[in-house]
């Protein structure tokens, strides 16, 4: 029987970004969770407990750096990695990811054949 190789949630408000995304995990064999704003992947994140978390950072309702704070605060989720996807590329949008508790970057756009191989080293890393 089939199975996944890892779950994945993918926290994204913009269909096209959520849809490449998706389709890009799925064909690596990863199962995708989607959630289309920041209360909704807390809630997935609690309920359906992923092997690793990518957040877009602007999002509608909260966006990343809060949801990233209430992941890593909460006992449940807190050893979970959290990968920031933004566009914002300058230094600093680097470092304030980091500083709010994201495990990883990854810049927008999404570079389609790097992304798995970036999903795997967050993941090999959580293995460690």
């Amino acid at each position: 029987m089939f199975e996944a190789k890892a779950k994945v949630l993918y926290i994204e408000d913009n269909a096209d970004n959520m849809m490449l995304v998706k389709r890009v995990l799925l064909v690596e064999d990863y199962e995708v969770i989607e959630a289309r704003n920041g209360r909704e992947g807390l809630a997935k994140a609690a309920s359906e407990l992923p092997d690793i978390i990518i957040t877009d950072i602007n999002l509608p309702d909260i966006d990343g750096y809060e949801i990233t704070s209430s992941l890593k605060g909460n006992p449940i989720t807190a050893n979970i990695p959290v990968i920031a996807m933004t566009a914002n590329v300058m230094k600093k949008d680097r470092q304030n990811v980091l500083d709010a508790g994201c495990d990883g970057y990854i810049s927008k756009p999404i570079d389609i054949d790097e992304l798995p191989i970036q999903i795997e080293k967050f993941l090999a890393k959580r293995k460690k």
